[in-house]
């Protein structure tokens, strides 16, 4: 299956699920939805730290990493996680990880940092048992993950694209954004559902 016939199929699922239940779509329908439109994007894989606009700043529209595809698929919601995470650290900057030396928060930075993004979906009542069993991660859900035995990588839970029981993921592990069956390639480390809306 091209990836032009997978997205068609995936979005056309959506639009029929939706038809159906005769509502406005979910959260989380709305949420994978924005990420298969990832998709369509060429992002180079680049991690350098950037100044940026605040609030929702943004690296250059070719740029990114694995979390600017969270970020980017939640702003196209309207929720800017710089913002989120940027007062949440103001308010309780001892909660989030000091793997970087940082001795006060960094609007340009945190919110693209994995450890702290677990961290905020932690700290709003946002996390979920990391299991084995695929019918535990729904489309929308999140999932962080060690790639190489030590990059915290992170992903959106997106439907198979042959309606599948295990889900597929929308990420950016190098190679721009991708929709790829690797739900339980590599060691899970976290499981979150943030749907704030």
């Amino acid at each position: 299956m091209t990836d032009l016939t997978r997205r068609s199929f995936l979005f056309s699922a959506c639009a029929t699920l939706c038809h159906a239940q005769q509502s406005t779509p979910s959260f989380a329908e709305r949420l994978v939805q924005a990420a298969l439109e990832r998709l369509n994007h060429r992002v180079r894989y680049d991690p350098a730290y950037v100044q940026l606009d605040y609030p929702n700043g943004d690296v250059p529209a070719d740029t990114g990493v694995c979390t600017d595809e969270v970020i980017r698929s939640y702003r196209a919601l309207g929720i800017d996680l710089q913002k989120l995470v940027h007062e949440d650290m103001k308010k309780a900057f001892a909660a989030y990880p000091k793997e970087w030396g940082l001795r006060t928060t960094d609007r340009n930075i945190d919110h693209r940092r994995v450890p702290n993004l677990q961290t905020f979906f932690k700290r709003r009542g946002a996390s979920l048992p990391v299991t084995q069993k695929a019918e535990d991660y729904l489309p929308g859900d999140l999932i962080t993950c060690t790639v190489a035995g030590r990059l915290p990588h992170i992903a959106i839970v997106v439907p198979a694209p042959d309606g599948g029981a295990e889900p597929w993921i929308v990420h950016n592990i190098g190679q721009g954004p991708k929709h790829e069956g690797r739900l339980f390639e590599f060691p899970l480390t976290g499981h979150y559902r943030y749907h704030p809306r």
